[in-house]
């Protein structure tokens, strides 16, 4: 009877609350088919990631989820009073509401009620108000407000009666973001929540959703946000959906376990399919002896040997224009927007085959840095001296400019009808199209038929289609699929040329770059040897070494300073004394800062204080730091 109670207690423990059902969900657009009877899960706590190719239908699906869209066939079943929370890929706003305003104008349960409150104060016999604040008290909606700025804040959106339209991109995906997590959902779905978020608000949601017991769906790109926030991926390929019950990795491993079990039923049925074709073949009167079911089972056979399953992408190796070894000097390139100081005396030689990546926060100057190389804006001072031979190759936010009626290989054909991979050897549009997943149905599509990321992917085939030996890239990986960045990977790792890469995607970061700018704001820019990772590990490592170093009681830091007084000069020593008190002092209060911050005990106007005061302390922590570093190299 014990072992039956435990067994019962065990069951209970492990059984999960269904907050979503979806059966037999069908969905074409045209004479494509999306998807077809789809059936999956999602219980209470799950941390569910979605990955497909671009233009298989995730955002369509994420769309019928969310309500905002409709499907063929099948039904999507929810909990009972589930609250549900919807991030788009691209947050639609009138531009003319303000920060605050904006936290309500999409309408949720909580602002609804809070509508229908003020509507019933305004009437003159105020009927049902006892009902409306028995539910205004249930929700907490009396706070809703403060609780909208509590969040902003913690993503560093501070202003706010700032206007919409004064908003970056990344601004407004926080506001996005923030008035999604306000409503506190039971069930939070994502679509590329990490698209135009800079790298520390990258971090901030990966930590968020990791500690938060929300139940997830989402779309990304991000390996690395997968890896960490997911333990369910689903994958969406061949119109059906496959569970892996595991992380990204977990996937990798048996996704392809799957693809080998299904490559040995094609290359079966396709052996069987030969001989059935030759029974079909045969005299009328032959097979009317036979057994309907046999014709019948035929033609399954025949969709089953017709299947295509797909292959790892042919390495692509192509002729890049040569390159001399002049690339080009930044020569003390100063530029400043008003009071905004993006570079300040920068100077950089840039060496032949580099593969550079340039990280840091929106607004610190990454895109208006890659401007100036490529002339598109002017520095205030200083000057880049490109070398002759170098030949841009540039890829940008803004630049994808398609004729919508135009089709998808003659719009590639426009830019180049052969690509030239040396040797003689020679690849057509179309052929090249095929290596970025553009099957020969697909380019006799219109453009406007295209996905989001179909039209990216089409637009970085017309950037390489040009033979450039100097990459720039800003934002390459922004809604393409996790198939069009290893090509892309790949494509990048042969390349026989220079590549400047800026992007907030730290897997393909370190993927594919030997060294950082990391953009730090007020024109401070680190030239760091390595990969993302790298920088991470070496940063929080980097504080400990100083501490030790500027600490009266260590023996080795002692004995460093002793060694190096006789070659600073007095002033240069009080310096450099005085400057390891002030960082142990920054660290102290930025430590203070940040517990303070996860307390959950500060008021609203506190977080919005101390959110302020942080970056102002990290600033200052750098330029310490820089000083402290430059002294202590003094031989």
């Amino acid at each position: 009877m014990l072992f039956l109670w435990f067994f019962y207690v065990l069951l209970q423990k492990n059984s999960m609350v269904s907050y979503l059902q979806v059966q037999n969900l069908t969905r074409s657009v045209g004479d494509k088919t999306l998807f077809r009877d789809l059936c999956f899960s999602i219980g209470e706590g799950q941390k569910v990631g979605l990955i497909a190719k671009n233009g298989t239908g995730k955002s369509t699906l994420l769309n019928i989820l969310a309500g905002n869209d409709e499907a063929d066939e099948g039904q999507v079943v929810f909990r009972n009073d589930l609250r549900i929370g919807y991030l788009e890929q691209t947050p639609n706003y009138p531009l003319d509401l303000t920060v605050i305003e904006a936290c309500f104008w999409h309408g949720n349960e909580t602002t609804n009620l809070i509508r229908e409150y003020e509507t019933c104060m305004a009437s003159s016999s105020q009927e049902g108000l006892q009902d409306i604040l028995d539910r205004m008290e249930q929700q907490k909606a009396w706070d809703y407000e403060n609780r909208s700025k509590t969040i902003l804040s913690q993503l560093f959106i501070t202003e706010f009666d700032k206007p919409l339209s004064q908003l970056s991109g990344g601004q407004l995906k926080r506001v996005a973001l923030a008035n999604t997590l306000i409503m506190e959902p039971d069930l939070l779905i994502l679509d590329e929540p990490t698209n135009h978020l800079d790298l520390q608000m990258i971090e901030w949601l990966e930590n968020y959703l990791s500690r938060s017991n929300v139940t997830l769906l989402m779309v990304t790109h991000d390996r690395y946000f997968l890896d960490r926030v997911c333990s369910i991926i689903l994958e969406l390929d061949e119109e059906t959906i496959y569970s892996y019950q595991g992380n990204y990795e977990y996937f990798l491993e048996h996704r392809e376990q799957r693809l080998e079990v299904a490559r040995a039923e094609v290359a079966r049925a396709t052996n069987l399919y030969r001989t059935e074709l030759d029974w079909m073949r045969r005299m009328p009167q032959a097979r009317g002896h036979k057994a309907r079911y046999r014709e019948e089972a035929f033609y399954e056979l025949e969709k089953q040997a017709h299947r295509r399953i797909e292959e790892q992408q042919v390495r692509l190796e192509m002729k890049s224009t040569y390159i001399g070894s002049k690339i080009f000097e930044a020569e003390y390139v100063s530029k400043a927007y008003g009071d905004l100081v993006l570079l300040k005396d920068f100077y950089y030689n840039f060496s032949r085959y580099e593969k550079l990546g340039i990280v840091g926060n929106n607004g610190t100057g990454k895109s208006t840095f890659v401007k100036m190389l490529l002339g598109l804006v002017k520095p205030d001072s200083g000057r880049f001296v490109i070398g002759e031979t170098v030949r841009f190759g540039y890829y940008s936010q803004e630049g994808m400019q398609f004729d919508e009626q135009m089709k998808v290989i003659d719009a590639v054909r426009k830019t180049a009808e052969y690509v030239d991979l040396g040797g003689g050897r020679k690849l057509s549009a179309m052929q090249f199209l095929q290596h970025f997943m553009f099957s020969p149905q697909q380019q006799q599509n219109y453009i406007y038929k295209l996905s989001g990321g179909e039209k990216r992917r089409l637009y970085l085939c017309t950037v390489l289609m040009q033979s450039p030996n100097f990459l720039v890239l800003d934002e390459p990986t922004n809604d393409l699929d996790i198939t069009s960045l290893q090509i892309l990977e790949q494509y990048l790792h042969d390349f026989k040329g220079c590549v400047i890469i800026i992007s907030h995607d730290r897997y393909f970061m370190d993927k594919v770059v030997d060294h950082l700018f990391v953009f730090k704001g007020n024109g401070i820019v680190k030239d760091f040897p390595g990969n993302y990772t790298q920088y991470r590990e070496w940063e929080k490592l980097e504080p400990e070494p100083k501490k030790a170093q500027s600490t009266p009681s260590s023996p080795s830091s002692t004995r460093t300073q002793r060694e190096r007084k006789p070659k600073m000069s007095f002033r240069e020593k009080q310096e450099f004394e005085a400057l390891g008190k002030e960082i142990d002092a920054l660290e102290n209060e930025k430590a203070d800062i940040e517990a303070a911050l996860s307390s959950g005990t500060l008021s609203t106007q506190e977080i919005i204080d101390l959110s302020k005061r942080l970056p102002v302390v990290n600033n200052l922590l750098d330029e310490k730091s820089m000083r402290w570093l430059e002294l202590s190299e003094i031989e």
